[in-house]
């Protein structure tokens, strides 16, 4: 999501977050203003006239900001309010930016809420997004139109609840709401966000057979010293790869599978 906004937006967004570390690194409760961005993000999705109000940059910060208060005022936190009235305040490039910002901001806050367990926390993430990827009957549940989200809700906490994070909890289930286009290109966007609060690239890694500890870190360091940053890596064993890894980071892949060379031989051949 972070990279669809362009223009005012990008500004928008950057000045909030240094609002929010700032907020969460003087101790305020972190998962609670993670629950008001997103309840409030929801909320202006739901609400056209609101969400259009919210962003039209002809009406005066102060009426934005006062109905914000009238609207919000005793129902989410005198944190999460500040940061919506600073939200409102500001200039968005599309009406939608607003609400994906006050998302985006609440899956930060979420990701600091795991404080030392970030690490863990992309490699739940991670991992349940491959779980549904390769469980149909999983996948058609996440995605049925029919199915509330409350239910949804209850089938992920009968999955996971007392074997994950809180914090890998609470982004599964924010997940269900349909921000995205599936369930696995939120969580894979969760994931970013994860690895970027620390500092870190993630890099999604197909094999064929598992690697050892030690051909990940030296991969992991490979990968660190090429791109300037500490690489958080998650591991996909794939039989159809059949040799060699392929490396997938951001926007690049690298590609050293024996699978991909025997598709360019036939390629070759063909041609």
């Amino acid at each position: 999501m972070t990279s669809d906004f362009r223009g005012a937006s990008t500004d928008a967004v950057a000045a909030l977050g240094e609002e929010l570390v700032g907020a969460l690194t003087s101790g305020t409760d972190a998962t609670t203003v993670a629950d008001d961005l997103f309840g409030v993000a929801q909320t202006l999705r739901g609400e056209g006239a609101l969400r259009r109000f919210a962003t039209d940059a002809a009406v005066p910060t102060e009426a934005k900001t006062g109905l914000v208060g009238e609207v919000l005022g005793g129902k989410v936190s005198e944190t999460g309010l500040a940061l919506v009235r600073s939200a409102v305040g500001r200039r968005w490039t599309r009406t939608r930016d607003l609400a994906d910002a006050l998302e985006h901001l609440s899956v930060v806050a979420t990701v600091r809420s795991a404080l030392s367990d970030a690490g863990r926390l992309a490699d739940e993430l991670f991992a349940v997004a491959q779980t549904v990827k390769e469980n149909p009957a999983l996948r058609d549940a996440f995605s049925d139109p029919a199915r509330s989200v409350a239910d949804k809700s209850r089938l992920v906490d009968d999955l996971l609840a007392g074997k994950v994070l809180p914090a890998t909890l609470t982004l599964v289930k924010q997940s269900l709401h349909g921000t995205y286009r599936t369930v696995g290109v939120a969580l894979n966007e969760y994931r970013s966000v994860a690895a970027e609060v620390h500092g870190q690239g993630v890099a999604t890694i197909r094999v064929a057979a598992p690697l050892s500890e030690s051909d990940l870190g030296r991969l992991g360091e490979a990968l660190s010293r090429q791109y300037g940053r500490p690489v958080h890596l998650d591991q996909v064993v794939d039989p159809a790869v059949i040799g060699g890894i392929r490396v997938e980071i951001g926007d690049d892949v690298i590609d050293g599978t024996v699978s991909s060379r025997l598709d360019d031989a036939q390629r070759s051949l063909a041609g």
